[in-house]
């Protein structure tokens, strides 16, 4: 329960980041902590302590076990997040060439 409590402060590190700050990087940064925090709740979400593994007979049990789904789930989502955060950061380099800035408040005033 302590790992979801502090996946959910992270996300919420991240959300304050993407919403609150002004500069473009460090949106970019908030918005990378928050993938982060997603896929750590996903690998959480998998982990099972008591269970049956899909793999073993019905007479058997195994006390600690990891579901291979959320883990290739994460991983196909990292793959995602890596280009999503190289688009963010070409758009940000982008901005930057063009407005010399990348406080958010200046580039919305600059209109060119």
């Amino acid at each position: 329960m302590t790992a979801y409590i502090l996946c959910l402060i992270l996300f919420s590190i991240g959300l304050y980041a993407a919403v609150r700050k002004r500069n473009l990087i460090k949106i970019i940064i908030g918005i990378g902590i928050m993938e982060y925090a997603v896929n750590l709740f996903l690998v959480l979400i998998g982990y099972k302590v008591m269970g049956r593994s899909p793999i073993l007979s019905s007479g058997q049990a195994v006390t600690n076990m990891v579901d291979p789904l959320p883990q290739t789930m994460v991983l196909t989502v990292i793959v995602i997040e890596v280009s999503i955060l190289l688009l963010l950061v070409t758009i940000a380099i982008k901005i930057y060439d063009k407005y010399g800035t990348f406080d958010i408040t200046k580039i919305n005033k600059l209109k060119g």
